[in-house]
């Protein structure tokens, strides 16, 4: 038992996931006051981020973080174990959580508020922070289920034909892959008869070459690789992406396969570095394969939300790449391009509302003279255009450079020549945007509505896009903060010691 009692700092481990839990509880109370919920919802996102940033500096300065449920000391407690990697990317949920919220108080009518969207949307922030958080493998398995739950309630809201089509795809999908993860935590537990990851990367050391962990580790690599919307198990993605509101859309593109993600470098690279090493030619083959999938199919497309879910596929297809070269570098370059992707793809999207805003439709056959209608707006776009290709001076250049240069030191430079030439192909899929919505002359038939561009309607919308574009080029001109972060990062993956001891004490148990 623990009966020290704990000091006022060790909250921060537990307080990114109840607040917003809190929080949607509250605005499920108050259903019958929109216009509260948003201003609530606006208010806890705001402290979770400054919640998030005191834990990141916390963990950053003085090493991880545990707090154990119920007093009980590991492996028997249920425990949250937050490093330097789980609390970057909880910061970035909560940041890309607050515009969120922003965006949302001007896109959300009063029957969505009343039907639930700020409790679903604060249940979608508790369990994406939750996932990055836990410390526990099965807890992992039930943070993915809240996600699950909160996104499928936000992708039917509204009840639209489009948005039940999307959700049934997204449902299905996702329901499976959570069903893989079960069964593989099942058979991992009945191997080593724990569930406490610092626990299960000992109790695995000590297992015989001969035990049976091939099958534990497919089961989890396809039920991630879904969740990511890795090749050939991306189909779901641009179907569901595009029918939602734009703000869900944003908040799910940016956040959602980056959990996928998050659980592919905790589970293969820290807790089965074996399996990893057997697994590294096959996730490499699947990164590739991911990339060039996300960069023809975003070419393919003439409706932008679509367009913009092939790009979110063709960028898991980078991170997928990292993972399986598995070397510091790569991993940081993994670590850093989720925080990038994170960011850019809400922000994307976000401007994908924008043009439906104002041409009436993000269709690349009528949207058109953007440039003209909103020069500030087109600016903006420009920016996430140019970060999203991997261009300088924006967030996008230095993940690819890290994983460029990391391909090249693995002896897998024809990688290095696939993340070059999808880039090419993103930037050119991102140029026709530009070129056919932005700078072509508008037409008759698409009259810009000048009607919406006005007051504080546009204000609302467009600062989230504004506050992402800044912060994407910040990133970019001052990389050497999140680069030192991810690095640290991928250390910590790779030499698991400290977070072992943080979790189970010296010597492990």
């Amino acid at each position: 038992m623990i009966v020290e009692p704990l000091a006022a700092v060790d909250w921060l481990v537990i307080a990114p996931v109840a607040l917003p839990l809190a929080g949607g509880a509250l605005c499920l109370v108050l259903r019958s006051r929109g216009a509260l919920q948003a201003k609530l919802t606006i208010l806890i996102m705001g402290l979770l981020v400054l919640l998030n940033a005191g834990l990141f500096g916390k963990v950053a300065t003085d090493g991880p973080m545990i707090m154990a449920m119920g007093n009980w000391l590991p492996p028997f407690a249920i425990v949250f174990a937050v490093d330097i990697l789980g609390a970057l990317l909880a910061l970035t949920t909560a940041v890309v959580g607050l515009v969120g919220a922003i965006y949302a108080s001007a896109d959300i009518d009063i029957g969505r508020r009343r039907f639930g969207f700020y409790t679903f949307y604060l249940l979608l922030i508790t369990g994406v922070s939750g996932a990055f958080l836990t410390g526990d493998i099965f807890n992992l398995y039930v943070w993915f289920e809240v996600l699950l739950i909160a996104s499928f309630g936000l992708l039917i809201l509204g009840g639209e034909r489009a948005q039940l089509d999307g959700a049934v795809k997204y449902g299905v999908l996702n329901l499976l892959a959570t069903t893989f993860f079960l069964i593989a935590v099942g058979l991992l537990y009945g191997l080593v008869g724990t569930l406490n990851m610092a626990d299960i990367a000992l109790s695995l050391q000590t297992l015989s070459p001969e035990a049976p962990i091939a099958a534990i580790t497919v089961l989890f690599f396809v039920a991630f690789a879904m969740k990511a919307a890795a090749f050939p198990l991306n189909f779901w993605l641009p179907a569901a992406y595009h029918t939602p509101r734009i703000v869900v859309a944003a908040v799910f593109a940016g956040l959602l396969t980056k959990v996928g993600v998050y659980a592919l470098l905790r589970v293969f690279v820290m807790l089965l570095p074996a399996s990893h090493v057997d697994l590294s030619t096959v996730i490499l083959w699947v990164g590739v394969l991911t990339m060039f999938v996300g960069a023809f199919g975003a070419l393919a497309q003439t409706e932008v939300r679509r367009l913009l879910g092939f790009v979110v596929i063709g960028g898991i297809g980078n991170m997928l790449v990292g993972i399986a070269i598995g070397s510091e570098g790569a991993l940081a370059g993994t670590v850093f391009y989720a925080v990038h992707s994170i960011l850019v793809m809400t922000a994307l999207y976000f401007a994908a509302g924008g043009m439906e805003r104002i041409a009436g439709s993000s269709s690349l056959h009528s949207a058109s003279g953007l440039y003209r209608a909103d020069p500030m707006f087109a600016a903006l776009f420009l920016v996430l255009a140019f970060a999203v290709s991997g261009l300088p001076p924006f967030s996008g250049f230095w993940p690819k450079v890290m994983l460029v240069r990391a391909s090249v030191a693995a002896d897998v430079g024809w990688a290095a020549g696939a993340i070059l030439f999808t880039g090419l192909l993103t930037t050119i899929a991102m140029a026709r945007i530009w070129l056919l919505a932005f700078w072509r002359e508008a037409t008759q038939e698409a009259p810009i509505r000048v009607a919406n561009v006005d007051g504080d309607n546009r204000s609302a919308w467009l600062g989230p896009i504004a506050i992402l574009a800044a912060i994407i080029f910040v990133l970019g001109v001052l990389p050497e903060g999140i680069m030192s972060a991810s690095l640290a990062g991928a250390e910590a993956l790779l030499d698991p010691a400290s977070y072992v001891e943080t979790v189970l004490g010296e010597g492990g148990r």
